[in-house]
């Protein structure tokens, strides 16, 4: 199985930023769709950016303005900038990558923890 590896996370008070990244193993990334996921405690796992093939990307309207989502296909690594940052941003954060011919985000990574203090 292709595997995603999350890091980056940690403690951060209100206002500041941390960069997440998520590293790839398989040989197909490049042409591959990229997602960062989010859950809260006691809430669904919802979609916060997207970054296609083509570096087309989308945003949760909770986050626009805030984060960037990138990827550098050289590293097979995508990236989850997260700035001005806010106590409701604290949740698990998952990386997922959509195959080529797939319509769903099947495959995932363990996730990282962020947590934003008040």
């Amino acid at each position: 199985q292709v595997q995603l590896v999350e890091s980056g996370g940690g403690l951060v008070q209100a206002g500041g930023s941390l960069r997440l990244s998520c590293a790839a193993s398989g040989s197909s990334f490049s042409a591959n769709a990229m997602a960062w996921y989010r859950q809260a405690p006691g809430k669904q796992r919802d979609i916060v950016a997207a970054i296609s093939s083509g570096l087309t990307t989308t945003y949760a309207e909770s986050v626009k303005g805030r984060f960037t989502i990138s990827r550098d296909n050289t590293k097979k690594t995508v990236y989850l900038q997260m700035d001005s940052l806010k106590p409701e941003d604290t949740a698990v954060y998952y990386c997922a990558e959509r195959a080529y011919g797939s319509s769903k985000y099947g495959n995932w990574g363990q996730g990282t923890k962020v947590t934003v203090s008040s």
